[in-house]
């Protein structure tokens, strides 16, 4: 038998408030999930999840704004990156969708649910909790410039293969698809206690810590589970980006949490 062709992204963009948003739509005949990205990331850290979960899902991936090919934004407030979910669902006439974040892309998935409760069926939230208080300061020693991409990345050093897909070249060289200083004023609005936003919805949620994590303790995220109702918790052994690291778990602990919707 012809085995089945993988989801090829469609890369497309729409405006909110003058704003250009791109994303990445991988098609199919499946129930709507849309993808949030962490800070430095975008949309295309999620192929391989889409493919892993098609043709039963079709996963839309953001590049959330100031990331990706997205616009800088004049803000990179709470309320900006929640409306900015909100209108790109809009935008492709979906609704009750599940919405999946990782990091910065998890607190925007349960604000989102939080605020917009009738768009969002179920939460799938990726090691980050719900009192943060996060420094991102260290980037702001990367470049903005460099003659070549083997220079850029060896100014980056062990950052550099967290950056892969975020790596332009540009006519005046090679940086990197956001500002640093736009990632620590948006990490700084991240920051904080954010206990009655998950709290605020029940829908089935599947929380993913990473065990090896330093963003994400077992006992905080124990504590997310407990307090708020049908949420399942699993935990894989890596680090902060689990999906990268083991995304043949993380597709596994989502695939079996989307079945028992």
């Amino acid at each position: 038998m012809k085995p089945m062709s993988q989801p090829e992204p469609a890369r497309a963009a729409f405006e909110v408030d003058g704003r250009r948003l791109s994303y990445l739509d991988f098609g199919g005949p499946g129930r709507p999930l849309l993808a949030l990205h962490g800070h430095f990331n975008e949309a295309r850290t999620f192929t391989g999840l889409a493919r892993a979960l098609a043709p039963a899902w079709r996963v839309v991936a953001l590049d959330q704004r100031g990331h990706g090919f997205s616009d800088r934004p004049p803000d990179f407030s709470r309320a900006g990156y929640v409306h900015d979910a909100a209108a790109l669902l809009a935008h492709l006439g979906l609704s009750q969708a599940v919405v999946l974040g990782h990091s910065l892309g998890g607190v925007n998935a349960y604000q989102l649910a939080a605020h917009h409760p009738a768009a969002v069926s179920a939460l799938i939230i990726e090691d980050i909790g719900v009192e943060i208080d996060d420094d991102l300061s260290f980037c702001l020693a990367w470049p903005h410039r460099a003659p070549t991409r083997t220079a850029l990345a060896g100014r980056l050093g062990d950052s550099a293969r967290y950056l892969t897909d975020a790596i332009r070249e540009y006519p005046d060289g090679w940086g990197l698809a956001f500002r640093p200083q736009d990632m620590v004023t948006s990490v700084g609005q991240v920051n904080g206690d954010h206990w009655d936003d998950w709290l605020a919805t029940d829908c089935p949620a599947l929380l993913v810590h990473g065990t090896r994590s330093d963003t994400l303790t077992a006992e905080h995220a124990a504590a997310m589970a407990a307090r708020r109702p049908r949420t399942r918790l699993v935990a894989l052994a890596t680090g902060h980006t689990v999906h990268e690291t083991d995304p043949a778990g993380f597709a596994a602990a989502v695939s079996d949490f989307l079945d028992g919707l």
